[in-house]
C-alpha cells in the first residue's frame, strides 16, 4: 500500500511540527516512533512522551484506505533531511516495514503496530475555549519564558502559570530569583482558570507557534481542565499534563511605589551589561550597579582582580543608590524585550528591582538584588 506520495518539504514540515518532543532514547521504544493514521485522503501524525501529545494532518497522496503504524520519528526526520526539497517521495507499507523512495534512494524502516502507540486520554472537564492570536501567545511566552526555574525540587516553579480571568491572560514564571509577568487582552469575559503549564510544553509551543506579522499565524484556541490544557492552531492539536501545586502569589512580589525611577535606553543598557559580564567569574555573576543623579555606573570584577567599568549618562534626579545584581538575570530580561525604552524603579540597596515598559503596561519584571 501506497502509504503517500509527496513533496519532501510537504512531508518534511508536517513531520517536524510534531516531533519536537520525541525523545531519542525512551524506557518505552515506541515513544521514539511517530503514529500515522491514514483514513481516506489524509493522514495524520501524532506524537507523545506521555506527558504531552501532538497532533496534525496533511493531505500528502498516496492509497485512500484505511491504515495506522508506527515508525521511528527522528530516523525518517534525518532521511527527509538528506533530500532535495523539491524531491517527490513514497511511503509505501509492506507488512512491518516501510519503505521511503526518492529518486533512486531506497530505505527500509521497522514498525511498531499503530495499536500500541499510547495514546494520551484526553480530560472530560474542560472549561470554556479562548482565544488569542498565534503572535500575542508567542510574544506573551517570549517576555517571561527565561524566568521559569530549571530542575527545581520546588516542581511548580519548572514551568510558566497561565491565569485567565475576565477578559485578561496573564503569563508568570519565576525561579525565585526574578519573576517576570506579562499579559494580553482577550476577547470574551472569561471565568478565573489558572493552570501552570511544564517548561517542555512552553519551549514546545515557543518552537510551533507563528508571529506572522501579516496577520497569517491565525488564533490559537486553549482549553483547561483540571489536570490537562489543550491548544488548537494551524491544523495542530496539542495536548499536555499540567504541574500541580500552588504557584507563588505573584502580586506579593511585585514592588509597589519605589520612589527612584529612571528611564532609558534598552540597547545601551544591554551592551553595558555584557560588556561589563565579561569579567565576572564563572560562578558569581554580579556587577555592581551605582545609581546617582545623571549618571548610571556598572561595575564588575573577578578573582584575578581584572575589572570592568561602564558609564551611561541618564536623566535622573533621585537618590543615590549602589546595589548588586546578577547580570545574567538582566541581560536575560533585556535580550527578550524589542522596546526600545525600559523603565528601572528602585527603592534602596536590598529592595528588588522593577523593570517595566513604558509603553506596555501589562510587563512587568521582578530582580532580586545580591550581595557583592
Amino acid at each position: 500500500m501506497i502509504v503517500l506520495k509527496a513533496a519532501q518539504e510537504k512531508f518534511l514540515s508536517a513531520l517536524q511540527a510534531v516531533s519536537g518532543i520525541v525523545e531519542r532514547r525512551h524506557t518505552l521504544p515506541i515513544l521514539a516512533n511517530v503514529l500515522l493514521r491514514k483514513s481516506g485522503g489524509q493522514i495524520e501524525f501524532t506524537t507523545s512522551d506521555l506527558e504531552i501529545q501532538v497532533r496534525t494532518s496533511a493531505e500528502l497522496g498516496g492509497d485512500t484506505a484505511n491504515f495506522s503504524t508506527t515508525v521511528g520519528a527522528r530516523k525518517l526526520i534525518d532521511i527527509l533531511r538528506s533530500m532535495p526539497a523539491d524531491q517527490i517521495v513514497t511511503l509505501s507499507s509492506n507488512q512491518t516495514k516501510l519503505t521511503l523512495q526518492g529518486g533512486k534512494s531506497r530505505f527500509t524502516l521497522q514498525t511498531l503496530p499503530g495499536d500500541d502507540f499510547p495514546l494520551v486520554q484526553e480530560a472530560a472537564d474542560f472549561g470554556p475555549v479562548f482565544s488569542v492570536p498565534q503572535r500575542v501567545l508567542k510574544g506573551l511566552i517570549n517576555q517571561v519564558h527565561f524566568a521559569m526555574a530549571v530542575h527545581d525540587i520546588r516542581y511548580y516553579l519548572n514551568g510558566i502559570l497561565f491565569v485567565a480571568e475576565g477578559k485578561n491572560l496573564t503569563l508568570v514564571a519565576t525561579d525565585g530569583h526574578r519573576l517576570a509577568l506579562a499579559q494580553a487582552t482577550l476577547d470574551n469575559d472569561i471565568p478565573k482558570q489558572e493552570v501552570i503549564l511544564p517548561r517542555k510544553t512552553v519551549l514546545e509551543l515557543q518552537r510551533l507557534l507563528r508571529d506572522d506579522r501579516e496577520g497569517e499565524d491565525g488564533p490559537i484556541e486553549m482549553r483547561f481542565a483540571a489536570n490537562q490544557a489543550k491548544f488548537t492552531f494551524s491544523g495542530m492539536e496539542f495536548v499536555t499534563k499540567l504541574v500541580e501545586g500552588k504557584f507563588p502569589d505573584y502580586n506579593r512580589v511585585i514592588p509597589k511605589n519605589h520612589r527612584n525611577v529612571v528611564t532609558l535606553g534598552r540597547a545601551p543598557l544591554l551592551a553595558s551589561l555584557q560588556r561589563a559580564a565579561i569579567l565576572t567569574s564563572e560562578k558569581f555573576k554580579g556587577v555592581r550597579v551605582n545609581l546617582e543623579p545623571g549618571t548610571l555606573r556598572i561595575a564588575s570584577s573577578n578573582a584575578e582582580q581584572e575589572e570592568a567599568k561602564e558609564e551611561l549618562e541618564i536623566d535622573y534626579a533621585g537618590d543615590t543608590i549602589e546595589i548588586g545584581f546578577n547580570v545574567t538575570y538582566l541581560i536575560d530580561a533585556l535580550t527578550n524585550m524589542s522596546q526600545d525604552m525600559v523603565k528601572v524603579e528602585l527603592q534602596d540597596t536590598n529592595s528588588s528591582a522593577l523593570i517595566t515598559v513604558p509603553e506596555q503596561a501589562g510587563f512587568k519584571y521582578v530582580v532580586m538584588p545580591m550581595r557583592i
